[in-house]
C-alpha cells in the first residue's frame, strides 16, 4: 500500500507545522517616562524614584493610622487595602507593593518581615527592630491587593472590584475625576510628574503675548498630577499677566477622601466648579458670584490633553482653550468636539420609544436616586426602558440588543461618557441632561453640556413638580370629557410619522385579537403568527413592531402550512455532511491498495 501525499483543494490556504504553532511570548521592555530614570536598570534608583513620586512615606504613615474600637482598645483603622492602577502605572504596582509591604511590615503569610528586622533592646513587639515606637505587630495584620483592571472608568474609584475583598479603603493612583465616592473611604496619590518650568513659561508667552493678552482674563487648569505646578506657573506669570487665575483641585466636602503627596488650597466654596477651585480671580464680586460668567469670559489654558468628554465639557464654558502636551511641548487649539450632533441626538431622543440606561459607574454618589429618577421620568413620557450595567461599553456590545433606540449613558464626566465622534456605534448615545431636554414638553436648547449628576437631580425636582401642577390642573379640565387620540408626532430629524414613540400610553380604543387565539387547531403549532399584534394589554410593543419591520424572525420562519404551492412545500430531507478536516476532507482523500 502507497499513501500518495495530501492534496489540499483548489482554494484552501498552504498550511504546514508553522501554521499551529505558538507564537512565542517576548518580554517588551517597560518604559517608565514619568520618573525621568537616568539608568533604567539600576534598581536602587528606580525605588528612590518610585518613593519620591508617590510619596510612599507619607502614605504609610495614613496607613497606619488607627482607632479606638468601643471596649476601649486600639487597632488598625484600615486592615484591608486595595491599590488601584490605571494600565498606565501598572509597571510600578509590584515596586510599590514591596515598598509598603516593607516598610509596615507585611509579608505574604501576615507574619512580620524579617528583612526589615534590626537589632535593638527597646522594641515592643519583640521584631527586635531599632525604633522604639516600633508597631509592626499590628500593621503586619494589614493585607494589599492590586487592583489592576478596573471595573468601570480607570479616574473614578472602583468601590466594585474593591468590595470583592472586603476592602476598607481605596488607594487611588494616577489621575482622578475627584467625583464624590459613593460608600467606601479613598485615598488619591496622583504622582508628579516632572515638567520643566522654563520651557512651559516660553510656550505660554508664545500662545498668549503680552502686548496683546497682558489683560485678558486667562486660567490655568491641569489635570490632577500636573496641578502642583499651577501655583509656581501662576507666580512666574503674574508680573506680564495682571488677570492670571489657577484651578487648583477640589475634594467633595461630604467625601472621606484626602489626597497624599498634595495639599490644596483652602478657598471659598462659592468658587468652585468641574471638581476645581478658582484661585486668584480679580475684580469679582464676593457678594453675588455667578460662574457661568465669570468662565465664559475666561481664555483656558490646559496642561495635558483631556480625555474627549471632559474637552468638550471644557469647551461650552471656556471663551477658548488651548491644550499644552507636556510629553511633547505641542500645543492644540482645536478643533475640538462640539454640541452640534449633541443637538441632533438629542431631537433623535424625543423620537425613540425605547431607550437603554447604561450604568458606566456604581460608585459615584447618587447613581441609583439618578437611575430611579430618570427611570420614572421615562414612564412618565410614555417610553420604555431598560437598564444595562456594562463595565467598559464598546460598539460589539452596545450593537446586541439593536432594538433599543436610544441610549443614555450615566458615568463619570471625567472619562466615563462616550462621545461618539465617527458614528461607530450602531444607535446615538445622550447624557442624562440631554435626555431630560428631550423628554420635557418645550424644549429649549440651552447649549449646555450638564454631565454633574447633582445638577441633573435638581431639574428633574424642578420639573417634577411642575409636572404635577401641569397633571393636576390637566385632569379638572378633563373631568367628564371622553378620551381623545393623542396628537400625531413627527421625527424632526427625518419628518416621518411615528407610531411608537410612546409604547406605553393607553390604547383602551384599539382592540386586537390574534389569529392564533381564533384557530384552536393551530394551538399546538410550533410557530404561530403574532405579525398582526402590536399591543399587549393595552400598551404598544415595541418588540412585536420591531420583529415585523425585519425580514428574518427565526428559524423556520419561512415555512408554513397556510399558503400553497411554494409556502406549502416540505423541509429538505437529512442527508450526511462532509467529514474531516478542511486541509483534507476524507472525499479528497485517495487511497491506493
Amino acid at each position: 500500500m502507497t499513501n500518495d501525499a495530501v492534496v489540499p483543494v483548489a482554494l484552501s490556504t498552504y498550511q504546514d507545522d508553522s501554521a499551529f504553532e505558538f507564537a512565542k511570548v517576548t518580554a517588551a521592555e517597560k518604559l517608565r517616562p514619568h520618573l525621568q530614570l537616568k539608568n533604567a536598570d539600576d534598581r536602587d534608583e528606580l525605588v528612590t524614584a518610585i518613593n519620591k513620586y508617590y510619596s510612599i512615606d507619607e502614605l504609610v504613615e495614613f496607613l497606619k493610622q488607627k482607632k479606638t474600637t468601643e471596649d476601649g482598645k486600639t487597632e488598625l483603622k484600615f486592615k484591608k487595602v486595595t491599590l488601584q492602577f490605571p494600565d498606565s502605572l501598572i509597571v510600578d504596582s509590584a515596586t510599590i507593593v514591596h515598598e509598603l509591604q516593607g516598610k509596615l511590615g507585611i509579608t505574604l503569610d501576615g507574619g512580620l518581615n524579617n528583612e526589615s528586622v534590626k537589632s535593638a533592646d527597646n522594641c515592643k513587639c519583640n521584631c527586635r527592630c531599632s525604633d522604639s515606637t516600633c508597631d509592626r505587630e499590628e500593621t503586619a495584620n494589614q493585607k494589599l491587593w492590586i487592583l489592576a483592571d478596573t471595573s468601570y472608568s480607570p479616574c473614578c474609584v472602583d468601590e466594585v472590584a474593591a468590595e470583592h475583598v472586603g476592602s476598607e479603603l481605596v488607594v487611588h493612583f494616577g489621575d482622578a475625576c475627584l467625583n464624590p465616592v459613593d460608600k467606601l473611604s479613598a485615598v488619591y496619590v496622583f504622582g508628579k510628574p516632572y515638567i520643566d518650568i522654563n520651557s512651559l513659561v516660553a510656550k505660554f508667552r508664545e500662545r498668549y503675548p503680552v502686548e496683546e493678552f497682558a489683560k485678558s482674563k486667562i486660567l490655568l487648569m491641569a489635570d490632577s498630577p500636573h496641578t502642583y505646578i499651577l501655583k509656581t506657573l501662576t507666580e512666574a506669570l503674574s508680573e506680564d499677566y495682571e488677570y492670571i487665575a489657577y484651578a487648583d483641585l477640589k475634594l467633595d466636602k461630604e467625601s472621606s477622601a484626602r489626597i497624599i503627596g498634595y495639599q490644596p488650597t483652602a478657598q471659598s466654596s462659592k468658587l468652585d466648579t468641574l471638581n476645581r477651585t478658582l484661585v486668584n480671580l480679580k475684580d469679582i464680586d464676593e457678594e453675588d458670584i455667578d460662574l457661568d460668567s465669570i468662565l465664559a469670559e475666561q481664555d483656558l489654558f490646559h496642561i495635558s490633553t483631556p480625555e474627549t468628554p471632559r474637552l468638550l465639557q471644557l469647551t461650552t464654558k471656556f471663551q477658548s482653550v488651548t491644550v499644552f502636551d507636556p510629553e511633547t511641548g505641542d500645543i492644540n487649539q482645536g478643533p475640538f468636539p462640539n454640541l452640534m450632533r449633541r443637538y441632533r441626538y438629542m431631537h433623535m431622543a424625543r423620537a425613540a420609544g425605547t431607550v437603554g440606561l447604561l450604568v458606566n459607574t456604581l460608585s459615584l454618589a447618587n447613581t441609583k436616586k439618578l437611575i430611579n429618577s430618570i427611570g420614572r421620568k421615562i414612564k412618565e413620557a410614555g417610553k420604555k426602558h431598560y437598564i444595562f450595567v456594562v463595565g467598559k461599553p464598546n460598539v460589539a456590545k452596545l450593537a446586541n440588543f439593536e432594538n433599543v433606540e436610544m441610549w443614555c449613558i450615566l458615568g463619570c464626566d471625567h472619562q466615563g461618557i462616550i462621545v461618539d465622534q465617527n458614528n461607530e456605534y450602531y444607535r446615538p448615545i445622550v447624557t442624562p441632561y440631554e435626555l431630560l431636554l428631550a423628554l420635557s414638553d418645550e424644549l429649549t436648547w440651552t447649549g449646555k453640556w450638564v454631565t454633574d449628576f447633582n445638577s441633573v437631580l435638581e431639574d428633574l425636582d424642578d420639573g417634577n413638580d411642575k409636572d404635577h401642577e401641569d397633571k393636576r390642573d390637566e385632569s379638572n379640565d378633563q373631568d367628564g370629557e371622553d378620551y381623545e387620540d393623542a396628537p400625531p408626532e413627527f421625527d424632526p430629524v427625518t419628518g416621518r410619522l411615528l407610531s411608537t414613540s410612546r409604547p406605553l400610553r393607553q390604547l383602551n380604543h384599539l382592540q386586537i385579537t390574534s389569529q392564533a387565539e381564533e384557530d384552536p387547531s393551530e394551538s399546538n403549532a410550533l410557530i404561530k403568527k403574532f405579525s398582526s399584534t402590536i399591543a399587549i394589554k393595552n400598551t404598544v410593543s415595541t418588540s412585536a413592531v420591531h420583529l415585523q419591520n425585519r425580514h428574518w424572525t427565526g428559524l423556520g420562519s419561512d415555512y408554513n402550512n397556510e399558503g400553497e404551492g411554494e409556502n406549502s412545500q416540505e423541509g429538505a430531507k437529512l442527508e450526511e455532511g462532509r467529514g474531516g478536516i478542511a486541509r483534507g476532507y476524507d472525499y479528497d482523500r485517495e487511497v491506493h491498495i
